[in-house]
């Protein structure tokens, strides 16, 4: 009988070859659907990741689960990725629908509240990010933005240059300063 300090060998042999089996799936997988399986691009790459992570342990730690199974699984999650991002990247509609657009939090050295709220994220979490990034002075900032991932990205500059129109393009700007 398993308990929490002892596992009968052939369980330990059989979760030994998922792990060999499933890792090289999942090699062979990413290597012929490209770098953009784990890509955090936007948020549903992001759950993919996560499912993707799921079946893995899945396979792994539950003896009773299938490799064929998981095989499926994983294959059918990295090719209806495949799907959304050709059909978000060919159709403005599905981009539109499907996606989330950044959104400016912060421009030069003044907080956005109002895109603050529309986002639920604190001035505090804000701020946080702020420090994380080395600010040490809101006139550094020439902008923060919430990307579509859930990502903040901080631009900043003690050397007194000016945000380039290009680096916002695509940024949900909502209110204006």
């Amino acid at each position: 009988m398993e308990n929490w300090i002892y596992a009968h060998l052939e369980i330990l042999i059989k979760v030994i070859l998922s792990i060999l089996s499933i890792f090289s799936v999942i090699i062979i997988i990413t290597r012929i659907s490209g770098l953009r399986t784990f890509a955090k691009m936007s948020s549903f790459d992001f759950a993919s990741t996560i499912a993707i992570g799921s079946i893995l342990a899945s396979v792994v730690m539950n003896t009773g689960q299938s490799i064929l199974k998981g095989t499926i699984a994983l294959g059918g999650i990295v090719v209806f990725q495949a799907f959304f991002s050709l059909i978000v990247r060919k159709s403005n509609f599905f981009s539109w629908l499907l996606t989330n657009k950044p959104i400016l939090l912060m421009k030069e050295g003044v907080i956005l509240h109002d895109n603050l709220a529309k986002c639920n994220i604190a001035e505090d979490d804000l701020i946080a990010k702020l420090r994380e990034a080395n600010v040490i002075h809101f006139d550094e900032v020439l902008a923060v933005v919430l990307e579509s991932t859930g990502d903040m990205s901080v631009l900043h500059n003690a050397e007194g240059k000016k945000l380039m129109d290009k680096m916002l393009q695509g940024v949900n700007k909502t209110k204006e300063i």
